[in-house]
């Protein structure tokens, strides 16, 4: 039996970073509906992360509401990006530090300069 509020206004619920079926349980407890434009059929997103929602966390919505939620980032808004340890890294001594081929001994630049 699940417990929905009877207040005619609630408190939208902290969406962002729960997977698609915990968003969609919170938002039925509060007795919102959830609608996703990213995703025309939200129950195939059941474990994909929400990263955004409108009304904000905390806004009053009468009773019955919608809340939308995006599961991926849109055009330029970023995200996080490769998080990967980058394999073999980078070699140290920043640009005065060149290789030739992996193996060979490092030849370092020397600052050119006026006379």
């Amino acid at each position: 039996m699940r417990l929905v509020s009877e207040k005619p206004d609630v408190r939208v619920p902290r969406l962002v970073g729960l997977m698609a079926v915990d968003a969609y349980e919170t938002a039925l407890v509060r007795g919102l509906s959830l609608h996703a434009p990213d995703r025309p059929d939200l129950r195939v997103a059941v474990v994909d992360h929400v990263v955004r929602q409108y009304p904000r966390p905390g806004a009053r919505v009468p009773r019955e509401s919608t809340v939308y939620v995006w599961f991926d980032f849109g055009e330029g808004e970023g995200g996080g990006g490769i998080r990967e340890p980058r394999v073999p890294r980078p070699p140290l001594g920043g640009l005065r530090r060149e290789l030739a081929e992996p193996g060979d001994a490092p030849s370092y630049c020397a600052a050119v300069g006026p006379p």
